[in-house]
């Protein structure tokens, strides 16, 4: 045993002499007793604690499995910096004037203390289950879905019934009476990680952005203490999840509930290790005590319908309803590019009294992720947020984008260990990424076919990204790190090949590694390449293949048995599905054509004549201005199709400059002109001028100028191709003194230094497509079953489906992906039929643009039996977790 561990008995003393010293603020009393007599101490800590119950308060326990010690260290630790910072810290006062903390420091007294002195892997509390064997775990025994078992000897053993025990007995009756709990943390180890609860749905649920932010803004500050980074992982569909744990129970009653995973071990060096969970843990505490109140009565209604009116490559508008009870209160919206993001003064990016927002200078083709509270201009309480609304922004022009995932047979993992079986690796289920005692070496294997993308594809942005959804087997803090590396396909004979993978020399690895206290559960990673690595995709697209190895550390510290990270594929039967599936994310723009137009006409247009042929600018005898005037034909362009020009400027070149006495500069704009008269071309609409304005002096020194097209200008060219319209330009002289008779020759059409108009253009659709008509839902087998007509378009793609529990989606990433292809029905096959929610399908072309939604609403008439999976471990090491061992 370390010494430096308190004991139960020295965690009673003292919270009894903090309670003596600090009577006005601490409360310490007992709320049951355990099998074998101790009693379940609740301390209660709040300014006036006399009138705590009247606060809404957050409800902290500890250590319900009896070798989980981190529960009542820093439970003890955190009492400590109250006091130690109470009065002189103001966050510390607010957070306790508004709030009160209710902390069960050890919620198994029984278990803890055999643990400390007898077996310190024990889990369970004390029981004697009368045939041999001792203890119920805890976190098993509470009434939300709990599961009746036999086996006794279980350490997940639940109990003969609900709420059976004395421990479970205590909180519920507690909580029962309390009414002001609005947030409740459960702290355990081991993970570095917050599950936040759930309600055995693999669907949305009101309160899951409040959950996320919760944990986020708590991650957020133990990532100041540390820079260690905690995950924030719900739990894969209902199959699988623990049942009859108290998160959920908690949760049932309206409590926001998380359990929080701490540390590496169960009961590390208490100096290094435990010093520092404790110390990172503080700070995230705090912030959670100070919350409680925006999740209470007194806190603003929750901002409802928020979701997004209108999305471009670079703007989002944003809108909400807003009602008469909002009189008082401003909004707070939020930004990140990355889900699971806290909700911090980081990325708030607007504070407004409006129910609109529009966020701009926005990156084409990225993801972003919106949040929305209501905030009491008085009081400064806060509401909950809104549920999250995700987008992603329409690409630019001239791009398209293309997102790969990699079939069953293209995705695994070789085992040093295991080679016998690492065939059976891949599609099945994980990828299991690092080194342990009973695989060995393992290296995670990914190829994506590129032959979808185009030959001629120029790569602009890519990202692949993956999803970590276990890292309980990283058990050494601080220790090795996890990396991405591009492998040549050509050096590889069989993706299941341990040898061929291990010895591959990478081509290029991409961007940082992870270390191990920067794996986050839960949290999609995402890798960005750099402009070497994306030159190396644009390699690969002869080859047809992007091929990756992902690799963690290759050796173990004496002593140690395990430094491994699981990642999901999305296959197999506990593979996540499509929404977990890793991918490879394109942004890409085409090869373009490129014409060098010859002017078809030209003109000198002055005060008395109009002559064809001649091309001069300037300023007459009396000092009126002389227009050059150019036309070009854009009949050259196949208007087969439409085209994005991605380049344009209009090439001319000086013959000769005459009296030109002061300094004159000369412009080039595109102009509508019916007629070449000159009242008609002085008083012409302008349309565009084209790049920057040419000096008398450039002219000089250099007779050839180019004339740029700038955006706006590109997309005129682009109407009048559209319209069949000719391209008038005029050109115009400009000084800042009047002359007279001063003139610039143009080279004409008839010499070799003709004028022209270079253009570089792609093919590219422009409109999306109809939407999808007639959707219609209905269930069958227990599945909502959607069906739907695609539009009939030779552009036609496929239609994407996409469902949101809280309004229809706008955006075909403002939910949950359930289908993506050239079918008109698929099933939701990850969702519960009982539920109400909407769904919408938006057609796509090749580019894609996705046209406007067709939209429903859903609910069924009756309810549906929900069956759940029982558990199947993917291995040992697996089996030993989900069991307690």
């Amino acid at each position: 045993m370390k010494k430096q561990y308190l004991s139960y008995q020295e965690t009673l003393d003292f919270l009894t002499q903090a309670m003596e010293r600090y009577p006005n603020l601490i409360r310490l009393e007992s709320i049951g007793e355990t099998h074998e007599g101790r009693p379940i101490m609740m301390v209660t800590v709040s300014q006036d604690v006399a009138y705590a119950h009247l606060k809404p308060a957050l409800l902290y326990t500890g250590t319900i499995h009896a070798r989980e010690w981190i529960g009542i260290e820093l439970a003890v630790n955190f009492v400590q910096y109250l006091l130690d910072n109470y009065p002189s810290n103001p966050d510390v006062v607010e957070a306790l004037t508004r709030n009160t903390l209710y902390m069960v420091p050890c919620l198994n007294p029984d278990g803890f203390e055999y643990s400390r002195k007898h077996f310190s892997f024990w889990r369970k509390n004390r029981r004697d289950n009368g045939d041999g064997t001792f203890g119920v775990d805890l976190n098993r025994n509470f009434g939300i879905n709990f599961r009746r078992s036999n086996d006794t000897q279980s350490n997940i053993y639940g109990g003969p019934g609900p709420f059976s025990e004395p421990e479970t007995q205590a909180i519920k009756h507690f909580v029962e009476a309390h009414r002001n709990i609005r947030i409740a943390l459960d702290y355990h180890s081991q993970g570095n990680v917050f599950f936040p609860a759930h309600k055995f749905n693999h669907e949305a649920e009101i309160e899951g952005t409040d959950l996320n932010i919760l944990c986020a803004n708590m991650a957020q500050e133990i990532y100041k203490v540390t820079q260690r980074q905690y995950g924030i992982h719900r739990g894969k569909p209902p199959a699988n999840l623990i049942h009859g744990s108290g998160r959920e129970y908690y949760y049932d009653r309206g409590i926001l509930s998380a359990v929080v995973e701490v540390g590496s071990r169960n009961i590390p060096d208490y100096l290094i290790n435990m010093s520092q969970s404790v110390d990172e843990n503080i700070p995230a505490l705090l912030y959670a005590l100070g919350n409680a109140i925006n999740y209470s009565d007194l806190a603003p209604t929750r901002p409802e319908n928020f979701t997004v009116r209108e999305i471009t490559a670079n703007q989002a508008i944003l809108c909400w309803d807003h009602s008469s009870d909002d009189e008082g209160c401003y909004y707070q919206v939020y930004r990140s590019e990355s889900p699971k993001y806290h909700c911090t003064r980081e990325n708030l990016i607007a504070i407004t009294s409006q129910n609109e927002y529009i966020d701009k200078q926005l990156k084409s083709g990225h993801r972003y992720y919106y949040n929305l509270r209501k905030v009491n201009r008085v009081s400064r309480i806060k509401s909950p947020f809104s549920p999250e609304v995700k987008i992603k922004t329409c690409l630019e022009k001239d791009e398209f984008s293309f997102t790969l995932f990699p079939k069953p047979e293209q995705i695994g993992y070789v085992g040093e260990l295991t080679q016998s079986h690492n065939a059976e690796h891949f599609g099945h289920n994980s990828l299991f990424i690092g080194v342990n005692k009973t695989k060995g070496v393992c290296y995670g294997v990914i190829a994506f076919d590129m032959d979808r993308i185009p030959s001629d594809a120029i790569i602009k942005n890519a990202v692949f990204s993956l999803y970590p959804m276990n890292r309980v087997g990283a058990k050494i803090e601080n220790y090795g790190e996890w990396s991405v590396s591009i492998l040549n396909p050509d050096d590889i004979s069989e993706l299941s090949a341990y040898d061929d993978i291990h010895h591959a020399a990478p081509l290029q690895t991409l961007g940082d590694a992870i270390d191990s206290d920067q794996l986050t559960q839960g949290i999609w990673k995402s890798w960005r390449f750099s402009a070497m690595e994306k030159q190396l995709v644009q390699d690969q697209l002869e080859k047809g293949r992007l091929l990756l190895r992902l690799q963690g550390p290759d050796s173990l510290p004496l002593g140690n048995d395990s430094q491994m990270m699981q990642f999901d594929i999305g296959y197999g039967r506990f593979g996540g599905g499509i929404h977990y599936r890793p991918c490879l994310d394109l942004i890409y723009t085409r090869r373009p054509y490129q014409l060098a137009l010859a002017a078809s006409d030209c003109h000198t247009i002055s005060q008395n004549k109009l002559q064809q042929g001649e091309l001069q600018c300037g300023f007459d005898s009396e000092g009126d201005t002389v227009f050059g005037q150019v036309a070009f034909s854009l009949s050259c362009i196949s208007d087969e199709s439409d085209i994005v020009i991605t380049q344009a400027y209009f090439a001319i070149e000086s013959e000769s400059l005459s009296g030109v006495s002061q300094p004159m500069r000369f412009t080039a704009e595109i102009a509508e002109l019916d007629d070449l008269d000159y009242c008609s071309v002085k008083h012409r609409e302008k349309i565009e001028y084209l790049g920057y304005e040419v000096s008398s002096q450039e002219l000089g020194k250099t007779p050839r100028q180019l004339f740029m097209f700038d955006s706006s200008a590109r997309q005129h060219l682009e109407s009048f191709h559209r319209d069949k319209k000719m391209v008038n330009l005029i050109i115009r002289a400009t000084s800042a003194s009047r002359q007279k008779d001063a003139l610039v020759n143009w080279q004409t059409i008839d010499s070799e230094q003709r004028p022209q108009l270079v253009i570089e253009y792609i093919e590219r659709r422009k409109q999306a497509l109809e939407a999808p008509q007639e959707l219609q839902a209905s269930l069958e087998n227990g599945l909502v079953k959607l069906t739907w007509t695609n539009p009939e378009h030779a552009d036609f793609v496929g239609s994407y489906v996409v469902r949101n529990s809280f309004h229809p989606p706008r955006s075909p990433f403002d939910g949950v992906k359930l289908y993506a292809g050239k079918d008109s029905y698929t099933f939701d096959r990850f969702g519960n039929a009982n539920l109400p929610k909407y769904y919408s399908v938006f057609s796509y072309d090749n580019v894609p643009n996705y046209s406007v939604p067709a939209s429903l609403r859903f609910s069924a008439d009756e309810v549906m039996p929900v069956e759940y999976d029982e558990f199947e471990p993917q291995d040992e090491v697996e089996k030993q977790y989900r069991e307690g061992d």
